[in-house]
């Protein structure tokens, strides 16, 4: 299968790479096209971007772009409920790979705290996110299993998380094939979003795209909550 042979919703955009290195790049010029222009038109400029292992050029890419990384603030789509210190904390991942240098510069919003349980972490979170700016730039990745940020099938908060005008920013979400404990952004905070990416890679991505065009249950495929108008795909084999 190839991306040309999906049918995509009117308004959906791809953009094909012929590797990764090659998608990291170009999304990492796109992504500070846009915050500057953002900038440039009111002054600062809001980034959430996802975890996992997949963005790591892309963060690396995005830190060596001339912006004013001072008036960027960035967060995340979704968090795993572990310290800093984890190996597995997008927190830690960002802190990594993207904000060092000149981009060190940007605010961070962590969705993270030391509460006593998931529910209180995702409460605290909710709070803090009322102080992000309306987002600019989102970038969303994939699971074979149809998640994005942790809108996971069949996590307990799913129903709720994915209310499309829901008020509530934060939920605590479970992984059922993985072990850490989850906080994400909701569909509504994630769709409210200027711009938005979905960055994959792989064919089996491409095959999980597929599926998720052909039906219109989002709980089944969470997916498909923002395979919308102005969605841009970015995708590499």
């Amino acid at each position: 299968m190839a991306i040309s042979d999906l049918k995509l919703p009117q308004g959906v955009s791809v953009r094909e790479f012929k590797s990764p290195t090659l998608l990291a790049e170009g999304l990492a010029l796109n992504v500070a096209k846009q915050l500057s222009d953002a900038i440039d038109a009111q002054g600062t400029a809001t980034l959430v971007v996802s975890g996992g292992r997949s963005p790591v050029a892309f963060f690396q890419h995005l830190a060596k772009q001339p912006l004013d990384w001072s008036n960027v603030v960035v967060s995340l789509a979704d968090e795993r409920w572990v310290p800093v210190e984890h190996a597995d904390s997008n927190a830690g991942l960002l802190k990594k790979y993207l904000l060092q240098g000149p981009a060190a510069k940007a605010q961070f919003l962590s969705l993270y705290s030391a509460s006593t349980n998931l529910e209180q972490a995702a409460e605290q979170a909710d709070r803090l996110l009322s102080e992000l700016p309306v987002i600019d730039v989102l970038i969303l990745g994939m699971g074979d299993d149809g998640h994005t940020a942790s809108l996971f099938p069949n996590s307990p908060n799913l129903t709720e998380a994915l209310q499309p005008d829901g008020s509530r920013r934060c939920y605590p979400m479970l992984a059922p094939s993985v072990p850490h404990q989850r906080l994400t952004m909701s569909r509504a905070l994630l769709a409210s979003a200027k711009h938005k990416v979905l960055s994959i890679s792989g064919q089996s991505k491409l095959t999980t795209l597929n599926t998720a065009l052909a039906g219109d249950d989002v709980a089944a495929l969470p997916i498909r909550a923002f395979l919308q108008p102005t969605l841009e795909i970015y995708w590499c084999p």
